[in-house]
């Protein structure tokens, strides 16, 4: 205050006094002082940067912008609002200009390995995984005790499929800083993805207890949505890291700064002679060689025009796949947005006056849930892409069934339940692959390395989702059966030689359990045939494998438990009518039946040809009549809304004379 005392022209002492102010948290006087630096000097790039810091904090984040632009056209040689800018950039989804700013700092300091590592994340969102693994050991070249840039290599390891250098990456970063919530949670879902149990028990107990004091503390936890779905955790507890992920969200919503959305208003669509339709949206970043597009590919385009009219907006940019191509083509409308930022696409859903609005991601890779939490349609609803509950306040409906969802669960979702009939899960197998009908199989044991005289037992489903349990009962079963076999699939292929570890030590010859790559869909399909039996995993079900074995004509062994997830490969064997048949209710259940059908050959058989012949006649795989359903508990959802009422928890009927099928 002196110098600005004996020299009111002094320039640097007004920035430093704000800075001092800002401190000692008296913001409006420090906002006063910066003013009158840029009075004095209009171009002061530190008071610029500090007022941007002041509107950062204050989540006026275009306000931030406009000062640190300023800041960064007046010097070249400051950081800093560059630094802040990407920060914003990257959060409304303007990557590559986040990494236009990123690599400014670089031009500026090439040794900034924060700078190398915050570009790092930003290639990593953008899907430029090879870009940040370099960014990334660029800065641990420069600074090798940085703990933070071994972390995030290692989660670009894992994610382009490195299993092994990511355990050794993430290791690395708890002997930097044994005190790591995110690369403990990390690394114990790395080590399940290549079946690595070796302290397991330990881990999981470790990792709980992180999760419950970060959702204490009001902290995001550092396990994901994702993989809690997998994880044998307490249901209530993954309801909360689903929530705290929700409000992450609407956290990132509150960045863009937009006022809240007009909605359509409330007034049935078929009203008084009316001939209007359901305008229904579905978001997803999965338009394209996906197995939700492999699932949901009619889906889009099978809706009843005369009823409903469908948008899709993609999340993700066109991957000239057939996939891709067919949504596009059958859908009635379809919107590429996947250029545009958050705030522009819920705009433009709102503009499209849609008044049922899907989230076909949940917490899945691709997501953009801050869409949905700026609330632009009046029914939001989950659905297919995450088999769990979103924890989301703006997400009104999970649409599911009674079997994966029933009432006495419903305090383990935040959503209403919508029960569709029979089977909520989706498939396009009728559409699509016509030919695994045909009893003439293209492919031969031989062609894969299977016995030609052995029974096999299969699971086709990735490798995380196995565990020490179900993995002691396969070995039970295979010691049960003679001259019997397991076949698994390289999913990923770092877990091969521990698995065939696990099932020495059980007492089971390592060549008894067969490996094979993953294969294209078709071909999976296909071959999936040659099996005897799938054993299911009971922490997290097949789902789309579930589909594709059963569509084979493979019956399954499957033991639901409490959690989404845990239910769906149930669901989808009693939409064949056949359920009682494959579903068991214990892990001796599980075993026994296995052996019975293993043993019993034409027990076996006779399952197997009720389960060929019913394919194209039961629920499951009638894509045309889940769709008419679908719509049916659309029109559910919006004559609630209509009638004034909040949300609820219904059953939809195939007969109910609400819906203009039924009329």
């Amino acid at each position: 205050m002196q110098a600005i005392l004996c020299d009111s022209r002094f320039v640097e002492a007004y920035n430093n006094m704000g800075n001092a102010l800002k401190d000692a948290g008296r913001v409006e006087e420090a906002i006063n002082c910066f003013q009158s630096c840029l009075v004095l000097q209009a171009n002061h790039p530190q008071a610029l940067t500090n007022l941007g810091n002041i509107y950062m904090e204050w989540n006026m984040i275009s306000t931030a912008a406009s000062f640190y632009k300023a800041a960064i056209a007046v010097t070249s040689g400051l950081s800093s609002p560059l630094n802040n800018l990407a920060v914003i950039y990257k959060q409304q989804g303007s990557y590559a200009d986040a990494i236009a700013c990123y690599t400014e700092v670089l031009r500026i300091d090439p040794t900034a390995a924060d700078a190398l590592v915050n570009r790092g994340n930003t290639f990593k969102e953008f899907g430029r995984v090879a870009e940040a693994i370099q960014d990334y050991i660029q800065a641990v070249t420069i600074r090798p005790n940085m703990a933070e840039a071994h972390a995030n290599l290692a989660s670009a390891y894992k994610d382009s499929g490195h299993q092994e250098a990511a355990i050794a990456s993430y290791k690395q970063a708890l002997c930097l800083r044994p005190d790591f919530p995110e690369v403990t949670c990390n690394l114990l879902h790395t080590l399940q993805s290549v079946c690595d149990w070796e302290n397991r028990d330990t881990m999981f107990r470790e990792v709980e207890e992180i999760i419950r004091r970060q959702i204490k503390m009001s902290l995001l936890p550092s396990v994901q949505p994702f993989h809690a779905i997998a994880y044998p955790i307490d249901p209530l507890l993954a309801l909360e890291i689903s929530r705290k992920y929700a409000v992450q969200c609407s956290l990132i919503a509150s960045r863009f700064g937009l006022p809240p959305f007009v909605h359509p208003p409330p007034l049935p669509v078929k009203a008084e002679g009316k001939h209007g339709r359901l305008r229904v949206g579905y978001v997803s970043s999965d338009f394209g060689n996906h197995p939700l597009s492999h699932l949901m590919g009619s889906v889009f385009g099978m809706h009843d025009r005369d009823n409903v009219e469908v948008f899709c907006y993609a999340l993700s940019q066109n991957d000239g796949t057939e996939w891709r191509q067919r949504i596009q083509a059958e859908a009635e409308h379809f919107i590429d947005v996947s250029a545009m930022t958050s705030d522009v696409i819920a705009k433009m859903i709102n503009e499209d006056k849609i008044q049922v609005l899907i989230n076909l991601n949940g917490y899945t890779k691709g997501a953009r849930n801050e869409i949905f939490a700026m609330q632009p349609a009046p029914i939001q609803v989950s659905y297919m892409g995450f088999p769990g509950t979103t924890g989301a306040s703006y997400i009104d409906y999970l649409v599911t069934d009674e079997f994966v969802s029933p009432t006495r669960y419903a305090h383990i979702y935040s959503e209403k339940l919508v029960h569709l009939p029979h089977c909520y899960f989706v498939n396009d197998y009728k559409q699509k692959n016509c030919d695994v009908l045909s009893p003439v199989c293209p492919h031969k044991r031989s062609d894969y390395g299977l016995p030609k005289d052995k029974f096999i037992f299969a699971c086709f489903n990735q490798l995380y989702k196995m565990d020490p349990e179900i993995f002691d009962t396969w070995c039970n079963i295979v010691k049960r059966v003679p001259n019997s076999v397991l076949w698994l699939l390289r999913f990923p292929a770092t877990g091969e030689m521990r698995v065939k570890a696990h099932a020495a030590a059980r007492g089971v010859s390592p060549d008894q359990i067969i490996f094979t790559d993953v294969a294209m869909k078709h071909e999976h399909i296909r071959r999936s045939e040659l099996a005897d039996l799938f054993l299911d995993t009971p922490l997290c079900n097949a789902h789309t494998t579930g589909t594709d074995i059963l569509w084979a004509g493979l019956p399954m062994i499957t033991l639901p438990l409490e959690k989404m997830a845990t239910r769906v490969a149930g669901s989808l064997c009693l939409a064949t009518g056949l359920g009682d048949e494959m579903i068991v209710s214990s892990t001796k259940e599980y075993e026994d039946r296995a052996v019975e059908l293993a043993t019993n050959p034409a027990k076996l058989q006779a399952l197997t040809n009720k389960l060929k012949e019913v394919r194209l006649t039961c629920p499951l795989f009638d894509t045309a009549r889940w769709v008419r359903n679908l719509d049916r508990a659309y029109f559910k959802m919006w004559n609630i809304y209509c009638s004034g009422r909040h949300p609820e928890p219904f059953k939809v009927k195939e007969d109910d004379s609400e819906f203009p099928y039924d009329r």
